[in-house]
Protein backbone atom coordinates (compact mmCIF):
# COMPACT_ATOMS: atom_id res chain seq x y z
CA UNK A 1 0.00 0.00 0.00
CA UNK A 2 1.31 3.48 -0.93
CA UNK A 3 0.20 6.42 1.23
CA UNK A 4 0.73 9.93 -0.13
CA UNK A 5 1.66 12.26 2.75
CA UNK A 6 2.22 15.40 0.65
CA UNK A 7 0.19 18.61 0.71
CA UNK A 8 -1.07 19.99 -2.61
CA UNK A 9 1.28 22.89 -3.21
CA UNK A 10 -0.94 25.76 -4.34
CA UNK A 11 -3.49 25.27 -1.54
CA UNK A 12 -0.90 24.35 1.11
CA UNK A 13 -0.37 25.75 4.58
CA UNK A 14 2.32 28.45 4.61
CA UNK A 15 4.56 29.38 7.54
CA UNK A 16 3.62 32.88 8.75
CA UNK A 17 5.59 35.46 6.76
CA UNK A 18 6.71 33.09 3.99
CA UNK A 19 5.56 33.93 0.45
CA UNK A 20 2.70 31.80 -0.87
CA UNK A 21 3.28 29.66 -3.95
CA UNK A 22 1.86 31.16 -7.14
CA UNK A 23 0.96 29.51 -10.43
CA UNK A 24 0.60 31.11 -13.88
CA UNK A 25 -0.48 29.47 -17.14
CA UNK A 26 2.06 30.73 -19.69
CA UNK A 27 0.67 28.80 -22.68
CA UNK A 28 -2.81 27.34 -23.06
CA UNK A 29 -4.19 24.89 -25.61
CA UNK A 30 -7.59 26.46 -24.98
CA UNK A 31 -6.16 29.81 -26.17
CA UNK A 32 -4.57 28.35 -29.32
CA UNK A 33 -1.14 27.25 -28.09
CA UNK A 34 0.27 23.84 -29.02
CA UNK A 35 0.57 22.86 -25.37
CA UNK A 36 -0.19 23.92 -21.83
CA UNK A 37 2.80 25.42 -20.04
CA UNK A 38 2.87 26.49 -16.40
CA UNK A 39 5.29 28.75 -14.55
CA UNK A 40 5.32 28.96 -10.78
CA UNK A 41 7.13 30.70 -7.95
CA UNK A 42 7.48 29.52 -4.39
CA UNK A 43 9.54 29.52 -1.24
CA UNK A 44 11.76 26.46 -0.71
CA UNK A 45 9.79 25.85 2.51
CA UNK A 46 6.23 25.90 1.13
CA UNK A 47 3.98 22.89 1.56
CA UNK A 48 5.63 19.54 2.20
CA UNK A 49 9.34 20.25 2.22
CA UNK A 50 12.68 19.37 3.75
CA UNK A 51 15.09 21.56 5.69
CA UNK A 52 18.81 21.15 5.05
CA UNK A 53 21.34 22.06 7.76
CA UNK A 54 22.15 25.29 5.84
CA UNK A 55 18.66 26.56 6.76
CA UNK A 56 19.88 27.54 10.24
CA UNK A 57 23.56 26.52 10.39
CA UNK A 58 25.99 29.01 8.78
CA UNK A 59 28.36 26.33 7.42
CA UNK A 60 25.72 23.60 7.20
CA UNK A 61 25.22 21.54 4.07
CA UNK A 62 22.79 22.89 1.46
CA UNK A 63 20.16 20.48 0.16
CA UNK A 64 22.20 19.35 -2.87
CA UNK A 65 25.04 18.22 -0.58
CA UNK A 66 22.92 16.28 1.92
CA UNK A 67 22.56 13.23 -0.31
CA UNK A 68 19.44 11.14 -0.85
CA UNK A 69 19.97 8.57 1.94
CA UNK A 70 18.21 10.37 4.82
CA UNK A 71 15.03 10.74 2.77
CA UNK A 72 14.53 7.11 1.71
CA UNK A 73 14.30 4.10 3.98
CA UNK A 74 12.61 2.59 7.02
CA UNK A 75 10.78 5.06 9.24
CA UNK A 76 8.61 5.00 12.31
CA UNK A 77 5.35 6.95 12.54
CA UNK A 78 4.40 7.92 16.09
CA UNK A 79 1.22 9.72 17.15
CA UNK A 80 1.45 12.61 19.60
CA UNK A 81 -0.55 15.70 20.49
CA UNK A 82 1.03 18.80 22.03
CA UNK A 83 4.62 19.38 23.04
CA UNK A 84 6.97 16.42 22.58
CA UNK A 85 9.01 16.40 25.80
CA UNK A 86 12.37 14.74 26.26
CA UNK A 87 10.63 11.79 27.94
CA UNK A 88 8.14 11.55 25.06
CA UNK A 89 10.99 11.62 22.53
CA UNK A 90 12.83 8.87 24.42
CA UNK A 91 9.68 6.71 24.40
CA UNK A 92 9.13 7.35 20.67
CA UNK A 93 12.76 6.56 19.91
CA UNK A 94 12.58 3.34 21.93
CA UNK A 95 9.50 2.18 19.98
CA UNK A 96 11.20 3.09 16.69
CA UNK A 97 14.40 1.30 17.67
CA UNK A 98 12.47 -1.81 18.72
CA UNK A 99 10.72 -1.73 15.31
CA UNK A 100 14.04 -1.40 13.46
CA UNK A 101 13.22 2.07 12.11
CA UNK A 102 14.91 4.52 14.50
CA UNK A 103 16.78 6.43 11.78
CA UNK A 104 13.70 8.29 10.55
CA UNK A 105 10.89 9.39 12.85
CA UNK A 106 7.64 11.03 11.74
CA UNK A 107 5.31 12.50 14.34
CA UNK A 108 1.61 12.49 13.48
CA UNK A 109 -0.78 14.89 15.14
CA UNK A 110 -0.58 18.50 16.25
CA UNK A 111 2.84 18.04 17.79
CA UNK A 112 5.70 20.43 18.52
CA UNK A 113 9.22 19.13 19.06
CA UNK A 114 10.75 20.79 22.13
CA UNK A 115 14.45 21.48 22.69
CA UNK A 116 14.60 18.51 25.08
CA UNK A 117 13.06 16.22 22.47
CA UNK A 118 15.41 17.54 19.78
CA UNK A 119 18.39 16.73 22.01
CA UNK A 120 17.13 13.14 22.46
CA UNK A 121 16.72 12.62 18.70
CA UNK A 122 20.09 14.26 17.94
CA UNK A 123 21.93 12.27 20.62
CA UNK A 124 20.55 9.03 19.20
CA UNK A 125 21.66 9.78 15.65
CA UNK A 126 18.21 10.11 14.09
CA UNK A 127 18.86 11.27 10.51
CA UNK A 128 15.35 12.63 9.76
CA UNK A 129 12.56 14.01 11.93
CA UNK A 130 9.23 14.95 10.39
CA UNK A 131 5.89 16.37 11.48
CA UNK A 132 2.64 17.80 10.19
CA UNK A 133 3.33 21.44 11.06
CA UNK A 134 5.17 23.83 8.74
CA UNK A 135 7.96 23.81 11.33
CA UNK A 136 9.21 21.05 13.62
CA UNK A 137 9.82 23.39 16.55
CA UNK A 138 7.56 26.01 18.13
CA UNK A 139 6.14 28.33 15.48
CA UNK A 140 7.01 31.46 17.48
CA UNK A 141 10.55 30.29 18.38
CA UNK A 142 11.74 27.64 15.88
CA UNK A 143 15.46 28.48 15.92
CA UNK A 144 16.69 26.50 18.95
CA UNK A 145 15.08 23.21 17.88
CA UNK A 146 16.34 23.65 14.31
CA UNK A 147 19.88 24.38 15.53
CA UNK A 148 19.93 21.24 17.68
CA UNK A 149 18.65 18.91 14.96
CA UNK A 150 20.22 20.47 11.87
CA UNK A 151 23.47 21.06 13.78
CA UNK A 152 23.61 17.31 14.42
CA UNK A 153 23.12 16.60 10.70
CA UNK A 154 19.48 15.56 11.14
CA UNK A 155 17.32 16.80 8.25
CA UNK A 156 13.71 17.83 8.76
CA UNK A 157 10.60 16.86 6.83
CA UNK A 158 7.90 19.43 7.51
CA UNK A 159 4.32 19.89 6.40
CA UNK A 160 3.49 16.22 5.89
CA UNK A 161 -0.08 14.90 6.07
CA UNK A 162 -0.46 11.89 8.36
CA UNK A 163 -4.24 11.93 8.84
CA UNK A 164 -5.37 8.33 9.10
CA UNK A 165 -1.82 6.93 9.12
CA UNK A 166 -1.47 4.41 11.93
CA UNK A 167 1.50 4.25 14.26
CA UNK A 168 4.10 1.81 13.07
CA UNK A 169 6.87 1.05 10.60
CA UNK A 170 6.84 2.15 6.96
CA UNK A 171 9.28 2.81 4.15
CA UNK A 172 9.61 6.54 3.57
CA UNK A 173 10.29 8.15 0.20
CA UNK A 174 10.69 11.94 0.50
CA UNK A 175 13.47 12.89 -1.91
CA UNK A 176 13.78 16.67 -2.25
CA UNK A 177 14.33 18.52 -5.50
CA UNK A 178 18.04 18.91 -6.15
CA UNK A 179 18.27 22.69 -5.69
CA UNK A 180 21.95 23.68 -5.70
CA UNK A 181 22.99 25.80 -2.72
CA UNK A 182 19.49 26.00 -1.21
CA UNK A 183 18.51 25.72 2.46
CA UNK A 184 15.56 23.46 1.74
CA UNK A 185 13.41 22.05 -1.03
CA UNK A 186 9.92 20.80 -1.77
CA UNK A 187 9.44 17.06 -2.03
CA UNK A 188 6.79 14.47 -2.87
CA UNK A 189 6.62 12.38 0.29
CA UNK A 190 4.95 9.00 0.55
CA UNK A 191 4.99 5.92 2.75
CA UNK A 192 4.95 2.30 1.68
CA UNK A 193 3.39 -0.28 3.99
CA UNK A 194 4.08 -3.92 3.18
Amino acid sequence: MIIDITQELFSCNVFPGDPKPECKRVLSIEKGAQCNLTAFSMCAHNGTHVDAPFHFVRDGKPIDEVGIEPFVGPCYVARHEGDVSGEDAAAIYEKAEHAGAAGRILIAGKATVTEAAARVFAANGVCLVGNESQTVGPEDEPMAVHLILLGAGCVLLEGIVLTGVEEGTYTLHAAPLNLGGCDGAPCRAYLIKE
